[in-house]
């Protein structure tokens, strides 16, 4: 499909911007912006097909990577970046790979987009097996950076996962889960950074945090594996620590102290009565998952 054919090319019958005020546009960008979360709950099922296939990568030691250029890069290393932090994901765990990374002008990273011989390099050099799962993310379904890395890591086993904002993409059929997320023409015509890039994000985030839930990384909606980095980061764990069991700040910075810091030991020793070196223990025996620790 040709590229003005797509329908994030597509323009929609709307006032002339420039004879609106700024009152008019916000409101109609408001609504425009609206319709996105809707259009990611239709592909629910997909979705959640795709998480399970992820976890079961990640809980037998893969990675999860995300592919993209552009915007979609920018919105996949964000996704990425912040899995470390807050979920305490192992250095390397979950990367994104970006066409044109490192490049000094805006003007030679988008060039990079259509370089699929670095798209299918980057994925090599990672060395990718049958336990890895990468996702592409392209609104346009043809960015020959994505679909190249895409076509290497189907070639090394790993699992694919598309996420694309037109049907019938290239991108999809590559992948072994295809998400399509159609939130139709843009405010601005063509700006797939708007309500393509905020369905990108929405669905990113399922993932990863889904995935993180799966694996053990949250007790309840309480990050309990977040690192005590900084001071805002050392606050939120004696909160978390605090919620969790109930016990007073003093408490909950001692449980911390002698859990070296981490809100999981901490929780899992106070509720179980125990040490800390037992806690640990317990959480190791349980794959790092509180409420399975608890029942040892």
């Amino acid at each position: 499909m040709a590229l003005d054919e797509l329908t994030t090319e597509a323009r929609a019958e709307r006032p002339d911007y420039d004879l609106s005020s700024t009152a008019e546009l916000v409101a109609l960008m408001n609504r425009e912006d609206a319709t996105v979360p809707g259009a990611v709950g239709g592909i629910a099922p997909e979705l959640a097909a795709a998480i399970e296939a992820v976890v079961e990568r990640l809980r037998s030691g893969g990675h999860l990577i995300y592919v993209g250029a552009g915007s979609s890069g920018s919105i996949a290393a964000l996704d990425a970046d912040e899995c470390e932090a807050t979920f305490s994901t192992e250095s390397g765990q979950v990367v994104a790979l970006v066409a044109g990374a490192g490049l000094g002008s805006a003007e030679e990273r988008e060039a990079a987009e259509d370089d699929g011989d670095a798209g299918r390099r980057a994925v090599e050099e990672l060395g990718l097996s049958g336990r890895d799962a990468v996702v592409g993310v392209s609104a346009s379904g043809r960015t020959p950076y994505v679909l190249e890395a895409l076509r290497a890591a189907a070639a090394a086993g790993a699992l694919t996962v598309a996420v694309v904002a037109v049907r019938e993409s290239q991108l999809g059929r590559l992948a072994d889960h295809e998400l399509t997320v159609v939130v139709g023409p843009e405010f601005v015509a063509g700006s797939t950074r708007l309500k393509a890039g905020t369905a990108q994000k929405l669905v990113l985030n399922t993932i990863s945090t889904v995935a993180m839930i799966r694996l053990g990384k949250t007790y309840g909606d309480l990050m309990v594996d977040v690192r005590t980095s900084n001071e805002k980061l050392a606050a939120r764990a004696r909160r978390i620590v605090r919620a969790a069991t109930g016990v007073s700040e003093d408490e909950a910075a001692a449980a911390l102290a002698d859990a070296e810091g981490s809100a999981k030991v901490a929780i899992v020793a106070l509720l179980a009565g125990t040490d800390a070196a037992t806690a640990r223990k317990r959480l190791e025996h349980a794959g790092g998952v509180i409420r399975s620790a608890l029942e040892q």
